[in-house]
């Protein structure tokens, strides 16, 4: 691996499955910023909007965002549900590279299937045809895609398979107010697990990783903000000024990727944005470093948010 610190990923090969926006698209840049080559995927283009009906972020800006940043951003329209697609992505990277380093799962779109009221709702109110897609979404295509890349991610000398979820493995002994959502996201903190236990033989590490309360693209629309203005939305939603930009989880990540110990750390283990950065020493764009989970374990107490960043 390339000393350089500036780049110490200069010589990998990483897939970041579901890079469209929000942390996928964080995570792509990082990685790139550190030196790597990214094939980037997801189902919106400049040519298709998906499901969640955002055309406003598509994986063709994702690359050329990961080539601004230093690295070489490879856009692959997929759509990870459908094997023939995730196996052509695959054999693509084998061909051009012969190897895989670096696997971030960051599958989801589940968002518009939920709203507000999904989670007011037992899950018997809730259409089944919409549970089962979340499930799709959020477990079938990262199973998918773990299992026609795994193949490819162990000839790499020290295979690293990242799961992005919500919620650590602490906070989600708590129920997640849906039954599907809770499913969906507890399955990549097991998947992460049973993957470390695979992986280890090989000297890999697998990790299941969580952003803090995410101001993603689609947060910041639902607010009616910019990420220039994002505190005006704490006035309506209280708990939004402990919110996090997807880089802070995405610095956390590029620095673990370059830890030549993480097997140690991390392999088959839960850890959050806020862990990774008292670990590696990084902070999120303002300069802070936010703390959700420690905030929400104190209760969540009124106007003390701030003081978690």
């Amino acid at each position: 691996m390339d000393q350089n610190t500036n780049t110490p990923l200069a010589d990998r090969i990483a897939l970041v499955a579901g890079a469209t926006r929000g942390a996928g698209r964080a995570l792509a840049v990082e990685l790139g910023r550190a030196g790597a080559v990214v094939y980037v995927t997801g189902r919106t283009t400049r040519a298709h909007t998906s499901e969640v009906g955002r055309a406003t972020e598509t994986i063709e800006e994702t690359a050329e965002l990961v080539t601004a940043a230093g690295g070489t951003g490879i856009a692959v329209p997929t759509d990870h549900l459908d094997e023939g697609q995730v196996r052509a992505l695959v054999e693509r990277i084998e061909r051009d590279c012969g190897r895989l380093d670096i696997l971030v799962n960051d599958l989801w779109g589940g968002e518009h299937l939920l709203g507000n009221a999904g989670f007011n709702k037992k899950s018997w109110e809730m259409p089944l045809a919409d549970g089962l897609r979340i499930l799709e979404l959020g477990v079938r295509s990262h199973v998918i895609t773990a299992a026609l890349a795994l193949p490819l991610l162990v000839r790499s000398e020290a295979p690293l398979h990242v799961e992005v979820t919500d919620g650590t493995a602490d906070f989600n002994r708590d129920y997640r107010g849906n039954l599907y959502y809770d499913l969906a996201k507890n399955a990549p903190i097991r998947i992460a697990f049973g993957l470390g236990e695979e992986l280890a033989a090989y000297g890999g590490t697998a990790v299941a990783v969580t952003p803090g309360f995410l101001r993603s693209e689609q947060m910041l629309t639902h607010f009616g903000v910019t990420e220039r203005n994002w505190r005006d939305a704490v006035a309506r939603e209280p708990d939004f000024a402990i919110a996090e930009s997807p880089y802070y989880l995405a610095r956390g990540v590029a620095a673990l990727a370059a830890d030549p110990d993480r097997a140690a750390r991390w392999n088959g283990k839960s850890t959050s944005s806020a862990e990774l950065a008292k670990t590696y020493g990084v902070r999120d764009v303002d300069g802070s470093r936010p703390d959700v989970w420690a905030y929400f374990a104190a209760g969540r107490k009124e106007g003390t948010a701030d003081d978690y960043r």
